[in-house]
């Protein structure tokens, strides 16, 4: 499994919806891919605090910023590869 590949899985692993045998592709490249493991950790805490705190709306600029950081460190991570 790639970098693309798991974040387009994330929501079903992080919800344990996802089959067994792409779980356990999840899960080796998540053991390999300190990016991922990052992206993954993140996004677990940013659920524990949406939960605690309620809803909390990101401004649509920083939002965007965001995504756009996280889509530029993946192009990096897979033209590295």
């Amino acid at each position: 499994m790639d970098c693309k590949t798991l974040i387009t899985y994330l929501s079903d692993y992080i919800d344990r919806e996802l089959d067994e045998s792409l779980a356990a592709e999840a899960r080796d490249h998540l053991a390999t891919c300190p990016n991922c493991s990052i992206v993954l950790d993140s996004t677990q805490k940013m659920i524990l605090m949406s939960k605690l705190t309620g809803q909390v709306a990101i401004p649509k600029a920083r939002r965007e910023r965001l995504w756009s950081e996280i889509e530029a460190a993946f192009n990096e991570r897979n033209a590295a590869d």
